[in-house]
């Protein structure tokens, strides 16, 4: 099969060849397939008042204690996945209740990590 390339505005003739074999593996969906995020499903386990983990990676800091104030937007842990730290918010105003997870914890995405009671 010949395809046409090009690459910083500079066109290349290229030949390829394709196994048309298939490999028998079903196709793989990436991001939801409808074009946004996929939703992240909160754990059975996780209160309605949990913050819960965005996605998969392990807790680098808890920022809040148990029995402290916090309004909604307030930076309350950080999971680092892949090299790159992530600012976990809290989306509403309330007091620290539990926090359920340690520095260093493996993390899925929808874990509960922290709860936050109404003030």
């Amino acid at each position: 099969m010949k395809l046409k390339v090009t690459v910083n505005q500079i066109p290349y003739e290229v030949e390829v060849e394709v196994d048309e074999t298939p490999a028998g593996l079903p196709p793989v969906n990436i991001g939801g397939g409808a074009g946004g995020a996929a939703p992240v499903t909160t754990s059975s386990s996780a209160s309605a008042n949990a913050v819960t983990a965005p996605l998969a990676g392990s807790v680098r800091k808890i920022l809040v204690e148990q029995g402290q104030s916090v309004a909604a937007g307030d930076v309350v842990a950080v999971l680092e996945a892949m090299k790159m730290e992530t600012e976990i918010t809290t989306a509403k105003a309330g007091v620290v209740g539990n926090i359920l997870v340690k520095v260093g914890a493996a993390v899925q995405g929808g874990d509960p990590i922290i709860e936050i009671n109404p003030a």
